[in-house]
Order: structure tokens, then sequence, then C-alpha cells
């Protein structure tokens, strides 16, 4: 025990024995001088400890001293650096010339692309990991050095655009709940729940920036930084609206959708001409490429809330988008669920009946797993896209109504009419009388140019041809405004409107056969065979197209290829009413000028319908032109570019074996005394005709 006392009481210091009692009797020290002295001590350094070494006597334990690095140092540095080389940047700049300045924009843009290249390149290579590198490389947006402020933003804009559709996932992220952030993952899992975090935060703050730069533009602010001028922000905001464009077309089905949508639609109607055309091919790009519903019920919403909130003072473009709409695909197609046999589990009694225990459980397990194979299924059911496709169809039935109700003289109304037209189907039957009416009366108020009230008739008869069927209507009166609309159609350049009007004369006409007379057949093939000798060659070949059809269809018309007349009367090319202009006490005397038209394929439809349309022998048709429709040879002959249709060929070249030069003669002597007359000029022959008769 005395030991154990002594030690632990024991100077350390000291090296005086332990039990020498005089020493310590005799050297007395003070009870403050046993404290240690406070002096000046070295922060202790982090060690890391090595693997051990093996000797004889044991195990050595290694250590190292961890190397610290002094970021805080290492950070200001450069930003002072920074702050000092803006400084200097003004004098630097003005004692530069012009060379000398464009060569030193050149470097440091070419260093800002090194690294928009290598941050980019570096998170393509391995996303999960070097996701942090999205914040670095979306930092150089705030990039402050004015000579290649607005360079560096439009780079660093297409490069993360770029970034994002490529690492974007083929999916939606949903954030966590409390419940899953508390329960404990794998390694795996955890970094991709981080992946996904960060790349959500960072897609968010990217298209928060886009849309900040452009209501700078808009509201024409001026920022604190002065580094980009307000002149030149309207570049900048055309690359942001054309990577908010890209990204709606790219990544429909990743978070934020809606928020892209609700920054693309007002821009669709901005007085900027560019930056409208942009916004509407992006958003008919997204709905004609829709195949589930749910992005095109999004862009409906917005655009039809717009149009209302803006009292329909829009650009027809705008309502146009409606057009792509990829609605009648789904009534065609049939979805592979309808098609395979669905799954039947069986009932509790039939199990207990026909099953023993142990194959009750096992098929417990198997049905179990098979509903949630059928919920983890990625394809969307025919039920939920008809369900989508209804609600949109009614948002933009809501629109064209409203429209045609409180806003006629719009310039929303071909839009609306050519929207119903495609859409007219699809209409609820209860509508069809009062939008009839209401078209019927749009015609006939004499508002409407020649393409609307062609768009007018194109929709009532859509209406008609479906549903429409069972109603009893009498469209006598849009067939005699077409009749009368013919010979308004334009005789000079190219013509849109025959395109519409030959889709009138197929679904007034041909598909509606058995309720046309034979003088309404004819009346209109008289009128269109007139209407040809004036219109342009592609609209030509379209209207003899369609005649051909209406020989086909009702082949009594072929009365007219004669010269006797039928009946008394004669015809009244002046009434606009087919049935009552007599038309079968005239001939088609159309076709044998048009017979030698310049254009090729119209001297071949002129001599075919001559010959009475056959279908086979000398007067047929080639299959090349038969087996098209008149739209389709209108569109293949088009003159939209001032261009023959088809090209007209060129004169034949004939080749001379051999050049002359000079005077040539056949006659050799007639030749030789010619030569002969001109080298002795000075001796000149008198004709003396009296000496000749003397002799």
């Amino acid at each position: 025990m005395a030991k154990k006392a002594s030690f632990l009481t024991r100077d350390i210091s000291s090296c005086a024995p332990v039990h020498d009692k005089k020493r310590k009797s005799k050297q007395q020290v003070e009870k403050y001088e046993k404290i240690p002295r406070k002096m000046q001590q070295e922060e202790e350094k982090e060690l890391i400890h090595l693997l051990p070494i093996k000797d004889k006597h044991g195990l050595i334990p290694q250590t190292m001293e961890k190397p610290v690095v002094p970021e805080a140092e290492e950070e200001e540095e450069p930003m002072d650096q920074d702050k000092l080389n803006n400084e200097e940047e003004p004098e630097s700049l003005a004692m530069l010339n012009a060379q000398e300045q464009f060569e030193l924009r050149s470097q440091r843009l070419m260093e800002k692309k090194l690294r928009i290249a290598s941050l980019s390149s570096a998170i393509l290579a391995d996303p999960h990991v070097n996701i942090k590198k999205l914040k670095e490389l979306r930092a150089m947006l705030m990039e402050t050095d004015p000579c290649i402020a607005v360079t560096v933003r439009k780079l660093v804009m297409v490069s993360l655009m770029e970034v994002f559709k490529d690492i974007v996932p083929s999916y939606r992220i949903r954030p966590l709940t409390e419940e899953e952030k508390a329960t404990k993952v794998k390694k795996e899992t955890l970094q991709l729940r981080e992946f996904e975090e960060g790349l959500v935060s960072q897609y968010k703050f990217y298209l928060e920036d886009l849309e900040q730069t452009v209501k700078d533009w808009k509201q024409k602010k001026e920022k604190r930084s002065q580094a980009v001028s307000l002149e030149n922000y309207k570049g900048l905001a055309e690359v942001a609206i054309r990577c908010i464009c890209d990204l709606l077309v790219a990544l429909p089905h990743f978070n934020f959708l809606n928020n892209i949508i609700v920054m693309v639609a007002p821009l669709m109607n901005d007085p900027a001409r560019n930056v409208s055309e942009m916004c509407c091919d992006a958003v008919s790009t997204l709905l004609k490429q829709d195949k589930l519903g749910q992005a095109s019920l999004a862009v409906v919403k917005v655009i039809s809330g717009m149009i209302k909130s803006r009292n329909y003072n829009v650009k027809p473009q705008v309502l146009n988008c409606f057009l792509c709409l990829r609605i009648k695909e789904v009534e065609m197609k049939k979805d592979t669920e309808d098609t395979a046999p669905k799954k039947k589990f069986m009932s509790f009694k039939e199990k207990k009946a026909n099953l023993s225990r142990m194959q009750r459980k096992w098929k417990k397990a198997e049905e179990k797993l098979q509903k949630e194979l059928l919920e983890a299924e990625a394809s969307e059911s025919k039920d939920k896209k008809i369900k989508l496709h209804t609600e949109t169809l009614n948002i933009v039935f809501l629109t064209y109504f409203r429209i045609l109700k409180k806003a006629q003289k719009s310039v929303l109304l071909p839009s609306v009419l050519e929207g119903l037209a495609k859409f007219a189907h699809l209409i609820n039957l209860e509508f069809f009388d009062d939008l009839l009416a209401v078209l019927y009366g749009l015609i006939t108020s004499g508002d409407l140019t020649v393409r609307e009230s062609l768009h007018c008739i194109v929709t009532s008869f859509h209406i008609l041809s479906g549903q429409g069927d069972v109603l009893n209507i009498d469209p006598l009166k849009f067939y005699n405004h077409l009749y009368k609309t013919l010979l308004t159609l334009h005789a000079g350049g190219t013509n849109d409107n025959t395109a519409i009007v030959l889709k009138c004369l197929d679904i007034m006409l041909t598909k509606r056969r058995k309720q046309v007379t034979l003088q309404r057949a004819q009346g209109f093939l008289k009128r269109l065979s007139t209407l040809g000798l004036h219109l342009m060659p592609d609209s030509c070949v379209g209207i003899l197209a369609a005649n051909r059809t209406l020989m086909h269809t009702f082949p009594k018309c072929d009365i007219l290829l004669d010269n006797e007349m039928q009946g008394s009367g004669v015809y009244l090319p002046e009434l606009d009413v087919p049935e009552y202009c007599n038309p079968q006490n005239t001939s088609l005397w159309e076709l044998h000028l048009l017979k030698t038209h310049f254009h090729p394929v119209v001297r071949k439809f002129a001599v075919h319908l001559m010959k009475g349309a056959p279908s086979e022998g000398s007067g047929a048709l080639s299959m090349e032109l038969s087996r098209r429709t008149p739209v389709q040879l209108f569109e293949d002959y088009s003159v939209k570019d001032m261009t023959f249709n088809p090209p007209v060929a060129g004169p034949s070249s004939m080749k001379k074996e051999h050049f002359t030069i000079g005077d040539a003669f056949l006659d050799s002597e007639l030749k030789a005394q010619i030569d002969a007359a001109l080298q002795d000029e000075s001796e000149q022959m008198s004709l003396d005709f009296t000496l000749q008769q003397e002799t």
C-alpha cells in the first residue's frame, strides 16, 4: 500500500528515490507549484491509423498526421483575385486596342467553354456520383464578366438542357414520406434516393432561372450587376424559351410538367412572331406524340383558361394547336390489356372444395403475386384513356361553343370551324340541331370568307354522316351554298381552298350517294368541269379526279358526253340550284379544251373522261393515277414552289459533227472564182452586155 500511495502522490518529474524520507522533508514545495504551467499548446493534429508492424517484441502501432488543407484561405484567394481582376478590367480594357480586346475575350470564352464541357462530361459519365456538379454548372448562369456574360449564359442554358434530357429517368419522382425517410434501406437505395432528390431540386432551380430570365425580359428589369445589358436580354430570353420548349417536348413524363405548360401557354400569344411560333410548335408536337392523354389534358386546360381570361383576344395559332390532339386513334387502336385474356381468380368456396390446405396456401400466395404484377404494369388501360380523352374533348368543345356564342366576328372563328369539322363525329347528339342552326346562320350572314364557309359545310356534313343519320334534317341549303361557292375559287396562284372543296364533294356526294339525286350530281359535274378551265394545274387535276369519282358513283352521268338533249328546257349556268338548272340538256364541251392543256396529267384525265372514265382498256388511267384520291393528287402535283410539276423535259441536244468558221460554199468552183475576185481587186472587169449581144 505504501508503494502504491507513494506512486500516486509522488512528483513524477523528480528523480529522488521513493523512500528517501530525509529528502522529502527537506524539499517542501508549495501547492501552487504542483499546478502545471499554462503554456501555448499546439493544436492536436488528427492522426490516421495505419497498419501495425509486428516484430519479436509484439505489435508496433503506426500512425501519421492527416494533412490539413486550408479550405477557407483557398476559397478566399480566388474570390479576392476575381474582385481584383474585375476592378482592373475597365482600366486594362481601356488601354487595349480592338484586336487585343477580341483576343482577350476569345481566351476567356474558351476557358469557360472548357469548364462547361468538363462539368457536363463528368455529369454524363456518372450522374449518381457527380450529381453535385449540376449546382456548380448552374452557378455559371450568374456569370458577371460583361464581355462574355451573354454567351456564357446561353451556353450554360443549352448545356444544362441537354444534360437533363440525358440523365432524367423515364418515371416521375415523388417526394418521400416521413415513414420512408425513417426506414433503414440499403446503400444502393440510399444513393439512388440522394440522386433523385438532388436531380429534382436542381431541375427545379434550373426552371426557375429560365422563368426569371423570361420575366426580366418581359418586364424590362435592369439587374444590379449590369453584366447583361437590357438590349441583350432579348436574345438571352429567346434561348431560355427554346430550352423550356425542348424540355416540354422531351420530358413530358417528368416532374413540373404543369409548371412548364403554365410558362409556355402565355408565350404562345406573344407579339414576337418567332417566340409565338416556337411555343406553338412545341405544344403541337407534344399533343401529337402524347399517347396517354395526361399531357394533352393539362395543355388544353391551361390554353382554354387563358383564352377565356383574355376575352378571346388571342392569335388563331393558339387555337389551331387543338387540331393536333390524338383523339381519333384511341378508338381505332386496341390496347394489349383488352386483347389479352383477363386472369380469373378462384373464389374461397372453389378453393375449399377443390384444393387441399397446402394448395390453398400456395394458391393464395400466387394470386397475391399476380395482383402485384398487374398493378406494376406500365401500360395504361383503355378505360383510363377514354376517360382522359372525354374530359379533354369536353373542354375543347366548351371553348369552341363559347366562341361561336360570344365572339362570332373574332379571328378565331376559322380555327373553331376547322376544329369542329375534325371532331364533329365526337359531338354529343343533343347539340346537333342547335349547332347546325348556328352554322347555317353563319353561312347566310355573309360575314364569312370562302374558306370559313367551306369549313362550315364540312362540319355540317361530318355531323350528319355520323350519329346525325338518325336526325330528319334536309341539307339542301348546304348543297346550294357549295354549288354557289364553287365559282368563287381563286384562279391564280396557289389555292388552298381546293383541298377543302374536294373534301366537301367527297362527303356530300360520294359518301351520301343514296340521298343525292341524279340531277344534283349532273349539276355538280357540269359546274366542276367549267371550274377546271380557269384553275391552276394542281387544282384542275383534283377537280377532274373528283369528276371521275362522280361518273363512277353515278353511271348515268355519261349522258353529258353526248350532244342529245333529254326533256325540255335549256341549261341555265347562272342558276345557283343544281336541281333546276337543267344539266341534262348540256354536254361537257370543256373536256375538248382541257385535252390540249399544257399539263400532261390534265390531258390524261381529260381524254380519260371523254371516253367515259373506263376502268380498263385503252382509255383507262395508269395504276399510279387511278389509286390516288383527288386530295392526294392535288397535293402531289402542287405548284406552291412556282415550278412545273412534273418538270418539263428540256429540248433534245443535237450535237454537230463539225463547225465551220467564216463563209462556206458548197460549190468549189464558185468559191475559187470569189477568192480570185477578192484578191485581184485592181483588175475590174466591165460587164458590157452589148458586146455579148453583138457576138
